[in-house]
């Protein structure tokens, strides 16, 4: 009987909120190898010992994806932020290396670039704004909803602490709705008397308004509206990062199954069985 060859993985950001959970989850797994991780300010020591991982062997911590990227792997999981992941993400591709994104804040044309970098590498990358499971049931929902009701404005709760603005969890819903239609406004944002701005920012032809305040963590929201009823379809997290575990897993598993971008855990999803 042949053994199957376990997926190597790097993780960039493995020691922050989500990456720490991540590679905890990964080193309980039959089928995963967490192999180095990225961490600036751990660089040079082993993340068994920074995160008391279950298991003996050094996994290296390096300061950046380069020096990572020279102990072979099969996946990069990048949990870092928007101004540096890029640069990883494109740099992991070019190595011939797989790429599953956890950062928010990408814009679209950021993912642009990456998928033109992807296809011209064959290579995969599966761009995830969230990986919860009750995240992805609301953007399928969501997009079901846009096709029947045609007035709908989303909503980002965050704690104050949160840098970018709107989430990536935000920004890839935009997107994904934008591909269904574009988001009517009985009274245009042009027309507003008063301050505009007071009607949140328009990305991809639907409004977005952004709370960052203490006491929240991540929640999102989706409001559509016709004459006498509206829809409300609602995620919300708690403080743990342990929700994301499952999906960042299920992603790290399905990334070699395509070729190019893929922006969404759904696309790897089977929700007919």
């Amino acid at each position: 009987m042949t053994t199957r060859k376990k997926i190597r993985v790097c993780v960039a950001g493995a020691t922050g909120w989500a990456g720490s959970e991540l590679c905890k989850g990964i080193v309980l797994t039959d089928d995963l190898e967490l192999v180095s991780a990225v961490s600036r300010k751990s660089a040079g020591k082993n993340l068994n010992d920074l995160l008391n991982l279950s298991g003996t062997q050094n996994i290296p911590v390096f300061g950046t994806i380069e020096e990572a990227l020279a102990i072979p792997c099969d996946v990069l999981v990048d949990y870092t932020k928007p101004d540096i992941a890029k640069h990883q993400v494109i740099t992991a591709i070019n190595q011939g290396v797989n790429v599953v994104v956890g950062t928010s804040g990408l814009s679209d044309a950021d993912y642009e670039e990456i998928s033109l970098v992807a296809n011209e590498h064959k290579q995969a990358v599966l761009a995830v704004g969230n990986f919860a499971i009750s995240v992805v049931l609301l953007n399928k929902f969501a997009e079901m909803a846009a096709k029947y009701m045609p007035n709908w404005e989303i909503i980002d709760y965050a704690s104050d602490r949160k840098i970018d603005s709107p989430s990536g969890s935000t920004l890839e819903l935009a997107n994904r709705l934008s591909k269904v239609r574009e988001s009517n406004k009985t009274i245009p944002i042009a027309d507003t008397k008063g301050i505009k701005e007071t009607r949140g920012a328009d990305i991809n032809g639907m409004q977005v308004h952004s709370v960052r305040l203490p006491g929240y963590v991540i929640a999102l929201e989706t409001i559509f509206g016709m004459e006498d009823e509206k829809l409300i379809i609602k995620h919300e997290a708690g403080g743990s990062a342990k929700p994301y575990v499952q999906g960042a897993l299920l992603a790290i598993r399905k990334v070699d199954t395509f070729t190019g971008l893929k922006r969404g855990l759904d696309n790897v999803m089977d929700f007919n069985s």
